[in-house]
């Protein structure tokens, strides 16, 4: 998982103790991201994706997190597992060392437009060119319980799609245009989308977008796309 610095703290604290449910597609990714590759979890949280990439045959695989809670708690469960701590962008890791870089439940957890855009660029810069950048996200819902949480908070917020939780927690669902523009403008063109309903961490269904995207322009171009903001209103329902 990660989070701008303002938010970290439920991550050090309540969240480092949530199971997480956002599961990985196997045979998506099969098609796409060799056995020999090397993979970038960016936003690991405790390891999970990151160990079930290793049980898969995987052997090239790095985690990476923020939160030095989940790191710790992911070293305790995988220590056979490459986990680290880097608090801040950019990670301590040449341009273009990696082959793919996982984004799974990430952008949910990164209410801010300049704190998404920096991750996905910064991912534009460590996968190669020809390298795959799979993302998995939640996109807005469009269930009465979503809808009601994103309009009391969207004028807190300034985003429509940012909500807290009881517990702490500040996450943000997106509209897919919003998704595939941070992927576009990072330097990746996406190449094959799916979608479905996955658990959430209280326990909910959501649907989610996942995405798979060939890095292919200059991220620093200044003719690439940029994101639109999520800030054009309600939703209809």
């Amino acid at each position: 998982m990660t989070s701008p610095q303002g938010f970290l703290g439920f991550w050090e604290t309540t969240g480092s103790a949530k199971t997480f449910t956002h599961p990985l597609d196997p045979a998506l990714l099969d098609a796409y991201v060799p056995r020999r590759a090397r993979v970038l979890d960016y936003g690991c949280g405790y390891g999970r994706l990151t160990a079930e990439l290793a049980g898969l045959g995987y052997r090239g695989v790095c985690g990476v997190d923020v939160s030095a809670a989940l790191i710790a708690r992911g070293r305790r469960e995988h220590p056979e597992l490459d986990l680290r701590r880097h608090a801040g962008l950019p990670l301590p890791f040449e341009a273009g060392s990696f082959d793919a870089a996982l984004l799974f439940a990430v952008l949910t957890c990164v209410p801010g437009d300049a704190d998404q855009e920096a991750i996905a660029g910064e991912l534009g810069r460590l996968v190669r060119p020809g390298g795959v950048l799979y993302v998995s996200d939640v996109p807005l819902q469009e269930d009465a319980f979503n809808q009601e949480r994103y309009r009391r908070f969207a004028a807190r917020y300034g985003t429509f799609g940012v909500f807290e939780t009881p517990d702490g927690g500040v996450f943000r669902h997106h509209t897919p245009q919003r998704l595939r523009g941070l992927v576009r403008a990072a330097g990746f063109s996406v190449v094959a989308e799916r979608s479905g309903s996955v658990g959430t961490l209280d326990g909910r269904r959501a649907e989610r977008l996942q995405l798979i995207a060939r890095r292919t322009a200059d991220p620093a171009d200044p003719a690439a796309d940029r994101p639109e903001p999520d800030r054009s209103g309600p939703a209809p329902e």
